[in-house]
């Protein structure tokens, strides 16, 4: 008889069976076994018998057990790593057969940045759905940090985002959609919100919430201190939230570096201006994150058409088609 079940098989049996790596993954994810069991809908000793199965199949541990739960041993982080791979792929292979029978439907499971989020990701998503009204679609949002991890590990079929200048990852591929600039960003009643120019010294006497080192917005703060001379400004407030940047600079005399697609609308309503900052010149590339190596559904393709219907619809230059 044949095992429907089986992903992978050799000459001695099958390796490891869809079900069982569906189920590490729950219990990864919920770093629970009863949680994930629910989420599952199988009963708890079920889960566990099936994990240990996976495990005497290839014959490592996978899960540390403990007290407070369970998380992944260095073999269950390598499963994990291409498990989720594995679960997206699978993921477009039933679009696919979807779009093969003639249905316009689907699941796309996309990550997105801030800035994207304010107002093209909106629109693109009214769009996609004008003409295709069965595709569903999951957002995670965040910021690079955590995008890009999750495109390689296929927690998202792609990613709208800040892209790199120049390629960093041999996993992932990138596809600019435009060019957006940044600026400080101020209250409307700051201080320094009616001068018509404003240098470096001017900012330094003011306190400041600004993302983590590491991203691009906050680098381009320490890199104009630094080209004009001047002590790198510290982060009273540090934040990977874009909505309290906004919130705390909205209501005190705090300053932010922001990208302008990101408070378009706070702009146009006055709340919120950019400083005409002397010789702060900044942009970033927007685009779509992909892995090299993995294939889009027809749902994610849909909408990643949609995008760029909407950024060319807002007067940004998109890139050639994926």
């Amino acid at each position: 008889m044949v095992d429907s079940d089986p992903l992978f098989r050799r000459a001695g049996g099958p390796i490891m069976d869809l079900r069982q790596i569906q189920h590490f993954l729950a219990a990864v994810e919920h770093g629970n076994l009863t949680r994930a069991a629910a989420a599952l809908q199988i009963s708890q000793p079920a889960l566990s018998k099936s994990i240990r199965q996976l495990e005497r199949r290839l014959d490592v541990r996978l899960l540390e057990r403990g007290r407070f739960g369970v998380s992944p041993t260095p073999f269950g982080e390598t499963l994990v790593a291409h498990g989720k791979a594995i679960a997206a792929e699978l993921r477009h292979a039933e679009s696919e057969i979807d779009a093969l029978r003639g249905a316009q439907r689907g699941h796309v499971v996309m990550g997105c940045g801030p800035s994207e989020a304010t107002r093209l990701l909106p629109l693109a998503l009214a769009d996609l759905l004008a003409q295709n009204p069965e595709i569903r679609t999951t957002v995670h949002y965040g910021l690079n940090e955590a995008l890009m991890p999750w495109v390689r590990q296929g927690d998202v079929d792609f990613a709208l985002s800040s892209v790199p200048a120049s390629p960093t990852d041999p996993e992932l591929a990138h596809d600019r959609l435009y060019e957006d600039a940044a600026s400080i960003v101020a209250r409307a009643e700051h201080p320094l919100a009616n001068k018509r120019r404003i240098g470096a010294a001017d900012l330094a006497g003011y306190n400041w919430v600004l993302a983590r080192r590491q991203e691009l917005e906050r680098r381009a703060v320490d890199d104009y201190f630094r080209a004009e001379g001047l002590p790198l400004p510290e982060a009273t407030i540090e934040t990977t939230s874009t909505v309290l940047m906004k919130s705390v600079v909205s209501q005190t005399d705090f300053l932010t570096l922001l990208p302008r697609d990101l408070i378009y609308w706070e702009e146009h309503s006055g709340n919120l201006v950019s400083l005409p900052v002397a010789g702060l010149k900044w942009t970033r590339f927007v685009g779509i994150t992909r892995r090299r190596r993995g294939t889009l559904s027809p749902a994610s393709r849909a909408l990643i058409e949609a995008i760029r219907r909407t950024a060319a619809g807002l007067g940004q230059a998109a890139a050639p088609h994926l």
